[in-house]
């Protein structure tokens, strides 16, 4: 069972993912605050390099299972061209302004 994106509690973890599954790059783009890191299955990765490469040139899409940590936390399955279906969690660091600091992903 998924959680409907508009149902998701934190409002930039809800813009996140509606970014990914439109596939609006500008969009998500805007959500990240200055100088924003991600790490993937716990090593460093260029952020700008890796959303292209993971989400926006293979058609990423999240669908959500569970949200903890008010908002922050998801348990979600991810699928894209490259790697196909893979059940993934996903914590975001939010900054008082709303804007996503730091994301963290990797295979639940």
């Amino acid at each position: 069972m998924t959680i409907q994106t508009t149902r998701l509690s934190n409002p930039a973890v809800r813009a996140f993912v509606t970014a990914v599954n439109n596939h609006d790059r500008e969009g998500f783009m805007a959500l990240l605050a200055p100088g924003a890191t991600m790490a993937d299955d716990g090593t460093e990765r260029d952020l700008a390099d890796w959303i292209d490469r993971e989400i926006f040139s293979s058609n990423g899409h999240l669908d959500v299972e569970r949200e903890s940590d008010n908002g922050r936390t998801l348990l979600a399955n991810y699928r894209n061209d490259t790697w196909g279906e893979m059940r993934t969690r996903w914590s975001f660091e939010v900054t008082d302004d709303g804007r996503i600091s730091r994301f963290e992903t990797g295979q639940a």
